[in-house]
C-alpha cells in the first residue's frame, strides 16, 4: 500500500482512483462498510482504491488542548486499511491553506486537478470544505458537472440496534472500561501501539516487570487493570502473547504521566525499543492506590490470575475478533 502525504504531481498510478474520504479513526465496522462499496466499485472501472484522510485530525487541529480522542495513530490506522484492500492512502496535511479552502474549489483543486478522481464514495454526513459548507448534495452535483462518479453511503447500524457505527460510541465504551462492546463495534480488539520504552523498573524490583507504553495522542480509557494481548512486531521475540496491564497513572508511587503497564505472561526477554501493541480485552478492575510495595505485590498476583482466566477462554491470535456475525 502506499501513502502519498500531497495531492500535487502524484504518481501516474496512483491518478484515477476511486476515492473514499473521511477520518477513519479506529477503522471500525461502518468504515469497512464504505470501503468495500467503494471496493466493489474500483473492482469495476478497474481503478486503485485510495482512502483519503488528513493529518492532524481536523479535530485535533482546531481544538489542539483539548484532551486525546484518538483510536488510532496513523500507523496504525495504515494497518488496518491495509488489511481492507486499500492500494493507497491519501494523507493530506490539515493546514490552514486546507482548512480555509472553499468546498468548491476542493472538489475542483484537490479530487479533480491534483488526483483526477474517477469516482468518490463517502458517509451520509460527509461534510467538508471551509466552515463545513460544502456537503453529500453538492458533491453530488460537481462530480455530475466535472465527470467523476459519487456515492454516498446510507447509515448503516448493528444488527438490532438503532444506533448508527461511530468512533464516538467506542470513544464512549472504552471511557466507560467496556472494552468488550467497543470492539465489537470496531470489528477488531483495540489496540494501542508503540515503541517499548524504559521505566523506572519497578516492576522488577517486585517480581512483576512490565513493557511500557506511552499514549501520546491516544484516548484515554479508563484507568484500571485489564487482561490483554500484547502483540510485539519486531526483533527475536516477535509474536504474540498474554497479559495483564495497568493502564492510568500509578497512584501508589504518586506519579502524574500515563503509561500503558504490560506484564507478559509466560515471558522472559529484553524488548526495549521494540514496536509493540497491546489490545485491551476485559477490564478487570479501576485504578486503585495502595499502602506499600507487599499490598501492591498481593494485588497484581491477584490481577495476574483473573486475567489468565480471562484469557484461558481465548487462543492467542493478533487477527482474533471478538464477535461472531450470524
Amino acid at each position: 500500500m502506499e501513502i502519498i502525504d500531497h495531492y500535487i504531481d502524484i504518481p501516474a498510478t496512483a491518478k484515477g482512483a476511486v476515492i473514499v474520504i473521511g477520518n477513519f479513526d479506529g477503522v471500525h465496522r461502518g468504515h469497512a462498510i464504505v470501503i468495500e462499496r467503494a471496493k466493489a466499485q474500483a473492482d469495476k472501472l478497474n481503478a486503485p482504491l485510495a482512502v483519503m484522510s488528513f493529518e492532524p485530525h481536523p479535530r485535533d487541529y482546531f481544538a489542539p488542548n483539548a484532551p486525546p480522542f484518538r483510536l488510532s495513530t496513523n500507523t496504525t490506522r495504515a494497518r488496518l486499511l491495509e488489511a481492507h484492500h486499500v492500494d493507497i492512502v491519501f494523507q493530506l496535511p490539515f493546514d490552514q491553506a486546507l482548512a480555509t479552502k472553499e468546498a468548491e474549489d476542493f472538489v475542483r483543486d484537490v479530487l479533480v486537478g491534483g488526483l483526477k478522481a474517477r469516482h468518490v464514495v463517502v458517509g451520509y454526513d460527509f461534510c467538508f470544505g471551509k466552515g463545513r459548507k460544502g456537503d453529500t448534495a453538492l458533491l453530488e452535483v460537481m462530480g455530475a458537472e466535472l465527470g467523476f462518479g459519487t456515492t454516498i453511503v446510507a447509515p448503516v447500524t448493528p444488527s438490532g440496534e438503532e444506533e448508527v457505527y461511530s468512533s464516538t460510541r467506542i470513544r464512549d465504551a472504552l471511557r466507560d472500561g467496556r472494552p468488550e462492546d467497543a470492539a465489537k463495534l470496531l470489528g477488531h480488539w483495540w489496540t494501542i501501539e508503540g515503541v517499548v520504552q524504559k521505566g523506572e523498573q519497578r516492576g522488577r524490583t517486585i517480581g512483576f516487570p512490565t513493557a511500557n507504553l506511552s499514549l501520546g495522542r491516544y484516548l484515554h480509557p479508563a484507568y484500571g487493570v485489564y487482561a490483554v494481548q500484547a502483540t510485539i512486531y519486531d526483533g527475536p521475540h516477535k509474536g504474540c502473547y498474554a497479559g495483564v496491564a495497568n493502564l492510568g497513572r500509578r497512584p501508589t508511587f504518586d506519579a502524574t504521566d500515563i503509561l500503558l503497564e504490560t506484564f507478559l505472561l509466560e515471558f522472559e526477554g529484553d524488548i526495549y525499543n521494540a514496536d509493540m501493541g497491546v489490545s485491551l480485552l476485559a477490564y478487570l478492575r479501576p485504578e486503585l492506590k495502595f499502602d506499600g510495595l507487599d499490598a501492591l505485590k498481593a494485588q497484581i498476583a491477584k490481577d495476574t490470575d483473573a486475567a489468565r482466566a480471562v484469557l484461558a477462554q481465548r487462543a492467542l491470535n493478533p487477527d482474533d475478533t471478538p464477535w461472531k456475525d450470524n
